[in-house]
This record gives structure tokens, sequence and C-alpha cells, in this order.
């Protein structure tokens, strides 16, 4: 590894410091989507993929490009994998594709609420709790591994015929930026392994089109 922990959270000092107040407004883009799903509209699809887009465009050129890279080379690729899944949230988006984000009374919304619940609330709680006061903290919609745990607790609740391919992009972040966990001793990092994980056992209930990892009506095939 090509930087230490103080490194590591050094970055994180600098970067939450120069990007103030977009916290705040990654915090109020968050409980947007959540009043999107719960009010559910002709403007939840594009709404939600919007705030995704710029979350991950955020992650990808802020974070990645011009702060990570600084310690960590390897961050210029993540920068590209990181813009290229904010692409496809915009194209999404501006396509109307029929994501048909919903709540209903199944497996896949309670996991995504979940998930969305740790990624807001949890996540940085248990950060602090580790001795992770801001600004030397992960924050949800400007750092990787909390957006990416509530993109993967969003996307479960879309049809999965059309999430499943957004889905890809987050998954590999969940193995890659879990290490961290263990490795630079962020431990509310599990819950990318734990997102991870959930995300695939559904993806494995769609391909052997089992009844419990259906959206509400959707339909098995």
């Amino acid at each position: 590894m090509p930087f230490s922990r103080a490194d590591f959270f050094a970055v994180f000092v600098r970067y939450n410091e120069a990007l103030w107040p977009t916290q705040v407004l990654a915090y109020a883009a968050a409980f947007l989507c959540l009043l999107l799903l719960l009010r559910r509209g002709r403007f939840t699809d594009p709404g939600i993929l919007g705030v995704l887009a710029a979350m991950w465009a955020v992650n990808g050129i802020a974070y990645h490009g011009l702060f990570f890279s600084v310690i960590n080379p390897a961050a210029l690729l993540f920068a590209a994998v990181f813009v290229a899944e904010a692409v496809f949230f915009a194209v999404f988006a501006v396509r109307g594709a029929e994501v048909n984000f919903a709540m209903r009374k199944d497996g896949r919304t309670a996991a995504g609420l979940l998930l969305i619940v740790f990624a807001i609330l949890a996540y940085p709680l248990w950060g602090m709790a580790a001795g992770h006061i801001y600004p030397a903290m992960p924050m949800l919609g400007i750092a990787p591994c909390p957006t990416t745990i509530f993109t993967i607790g969003i996307l479960l609740l879309g049809r999965w015929s059309a999430v499943r391919w957004l889905l890809v992009i987050p998954l590999a972040w969940s193995a890659i930026g879990g290490t961290a966990a263990f490795m630079l001793g962020v431990p509310q990092d599990y819950g990318l392994f734990a997102a991870g994980a959930v995300a695939l056992v559904f993806a494995l209930g769609r391909m052997c089109n089992l009844p419990f990892a259906r959206h509400g009506e959707e339909p098995g095939t």
C-alpha cells in the first residue's frame, strides 16, 4: 500500500474542508431520495437517478481524481470508474428509463431500506465511535464507501432488469473499498462487505427465479 493510515485520514481532512458545505447538500439529497420513494410520482425515477449521478461524479472527480490520487496513483483508475457509473445514472435519468423505484412489502425493500439507513445514520455514528471525528471521516454522498452502501440500498428498490447493470460497479467497489475496514482501521466499512453480500444474494435469487428475490409484483422472468 503506497500510503499510511495517517495519510488516508489526512486526505479526508483536506477533502472535507475543501468541499464544505457540500456535505450538507449531500445529506439533503439523500433525504430527498427517501421523500421521492415515499411519495412516488413522475419525478421519482429521474430524481433519484440524478442524485446518484451527482454523488458518483463528485466521488470520482473530486475525491478520487483530485484528492486521493495524491497519495494513491490507482485512484485515477477509480476516478474513471466512478465517473462512468455517474454517466450511466445520468443516461438512465435523461432517457427516462423505467426503473420503478418503490417501497413494497418484500425482502428487497427491507434490505434496501436497512442499507440506506445504515449509510445515513449508522455509518457516521460507527465511525465516531471508532474515533473518527469530523473532518477526518468519510461522509455520505462525497466519500465512496458510504455512497456505495447507500447506492446499493437504493438500487435494490428498483426493477431488476434495469438496476442489475447499475449494480456492477457498486458491487466491485464493495469488495475493493471494504478492505479499508481492516487495512486502514475503518470498521464502518464492514458495511460495504455486508451491502455487497446482500446484493449478491438477491442477484443469485433473481438468476434462479426465486420468489424471495422479487420486488413486489415484479415478474419472475
